[in-house]
């Protein structure tokens, strides 16, 4: 009998080959488009040989025509083309080939002639690399955030809308000076329930990216850490350190988790150290790391900040209005944000309403802007990026700039110059217009509940805002896959966007 790492079995009776049995299982981060285009073109290049082969989706539904103990015990060899984390640990023993999914797009054929030489998947090992020119493979930390976004997209999503819902039907422009929605209204309960949303997006992201690095263990203290650096009560913030700082804590939690597995303890703690001393210990040293070591001076920089804009306010209108562009859309509702916002909010109380004018108009062009690209150049977004545009854009309408984070956490490089640009456009052009805001709030709802004088200027700065963040965005990410596909002359590259 020929072991399962061995070559492919042969018939005894008239010497032809036995058909060969393969299985692949594919997974994008986005679990829509590429896993099933890599799963149709292996299916097909497999078909095409003769060969039988069995493919699993890990798309966004879940795990379909899963992969069982008696299709893996008669495998040939398992093709794994996957852009997040795959559990290896059922093909222990067999012939395991894993690549980037799109290698599974691109060179089906070549992946169905490599695995049958792949090294062996040993048991609790780590998984198998690509073999030597057999393509790029996303990164851990690539595939870390990508992870940590997908599922922070719903809460986004759910949160933001359940907010603009609740803004538009039941609040009004008080006269007192605010955005209210009645207390102990049907809409103010819709409007908690989206708060909620919110309020868990930020440890949902952190959350997640520790999971994808450090598995099950992580997932707790990448949560945890992500709610201490969002909320910042902790280390005496106000404006906390938002989606950014969930980045850094998620990464932090998940090779804090992988170094302490690393540890060799008695056999008799093993069975707790997963679920017992590696949560306790990570949240415990990573919560006390980023109160003591990075949030005290989080909070010493932006208590200053807000010094520095104060002394701001008697220089040129469009210069403030700049920065105070930048500063709302650098992170979308993180320490940055919340400085000049909470800046624009103090001076309504004293009569100055033209700085919250600046910050009013600022506020929605990042979510506007980014819906707005998904618009205009499809071919770029996947499908759950362009389904989240449509969202955005609702979102930015009711002055929500976190429906922006999304893909600002999924490709920072190139959005966030890209809304900063766009903020700090909207800011200046309210600024030089003299747009005032009486309510702490923004984006067009302000300007329909009358809480807005200058009304068209505040709209002309609101729509060039946007205009040029989108563009701004088109040309950096098309610039990105060009630089791709430039990579993929040479031998090395990646499908690219998920194609309409």
């Amino acid at each position: 009998m020929t072991s399962p790492a061995g070559p492919p079995p042969t018939g005894s009776g008239d010497g032809e080959r036995q058909r060969l049995k393969l299985l692949a299982v594919t997974a994008c981060p986005t679990g829509i488009a590429h896993t099933y285009m890599a799963a149709e073109k292996l299916a097909q290049a497999a078909e095409s040989r003769g060969i039988e082969m069995k493919v699993e989706t890990q798309g966004s539904i879940g795990a379909e025509n899963v992969l069982d103990d008696n299709d893996v015990k008669h495998a040939d060899g398992i093709i794994v083309a996957a852009d997040k984390d795959v559990d290896l640990s059922r093909f222990a023993g067999k012939r395991v080939l894993t690549v980037g999914v799109a290698e599974g797009i691109r060179h089906p054929e070549q992946l169905i002639e490599r695995v049958l030489s792949a090294p062996v998947h040993a048991e609790g090992g780590a998984p198998t690399a690509p073999a030597a020119g057999g393509g790029k493979e996303r990164s851990l930390g690539y595939k870390a955030l990508m992870n940590g976004v997908s599922y922070m997209i719903p809460f986004v999503v759910v949160g933001g809308l359940l907010i603009a819902i609740s803004l538009s039907l039941g609040g009004h422009a008080d006269p007192s000076g605010g955005l209210v929605i009645p207390k102990d209204s049907f809409w103010m309960d819709v409007n908690n329930i989206g708060v909620i949303g919110f309020t868990l997006m930020v440890p949902i992201l952190s959350g997640y990216i520790a999971y994808a690095i450090g598995d099950r263990p992580a997932l707790v203290p990448g949560m945890i850490g992500g709610w201490i650096a969002n909320t910042g009560e902790l280390y005496d913030s106000k404006a906390g350190a938002g989606f950014i700082g969930a980045i850094v804590t998620g990464f932090l939690a998940g090779y804090l988790v992988l170094w302490i597995k690393k540890v060799k303890v008695p056999k008799f703690a093993q069975p707790i150290m997963p679920i017992i001393v590696i949560p306790i210990v990570a949240t415990t040293a990573l919560g006390l790391f980023f109160i003591y070591v990075i949030g005290k001076p989080i909070s010493w920089v932006f208590e200053h900040l807000t010094d520095w804009l104060s002394g701001m306010t008697g220089t040129s209108a469009i210069l403030l209005g700049a920065i105070l562009g930048l500063m709302i859309a650098f992170d979308m509702g993180g320490p940055v944000n919340k400085t000049a916002f909470l800046f624009g909010t103090g001076l309504i109380a004293t009569g100055n309403h033209t700085v919250m004018g600046m910050c009013a108009a600022a506020i929605p062009v990042m979510p506007l802007g980014q819906g707005l690209a998904t618009l205009i150049r499809r071919r770029l977004y996947t499908e759950q990026e362009r389904e989240t545009g449509l969202a955005s854009l609702f979102m930015g309408c009711f002055g929500i700039s976190e429906g922006a984070i999304p893909f600002a956490a999924a490709r920072p490089a190139q959005v966030i110059p890209a809304n900063m640009l766009g903020g700090a456009v909207a800011g200046a052009t309210a600024g030089v217009a003299g747009v005032e805001d009486a309510v702490p709030h923004g984006g067009p709802i302000v300007a329909v509940l009358g809480a807005v004088s200058g009304v068209p200027m505040f709209f002309v700065a609101v729509v060039i805002g946007s205009a040029v963040t989108a563009l701004a965005t088109v040309a950096l990410v098309d610039l990105g896959e060009r630089r791709r596909r430039g990579e993929a002359v040479g031998g090395i590259g990646t499908a690219g966007p998920e194609p309409v």
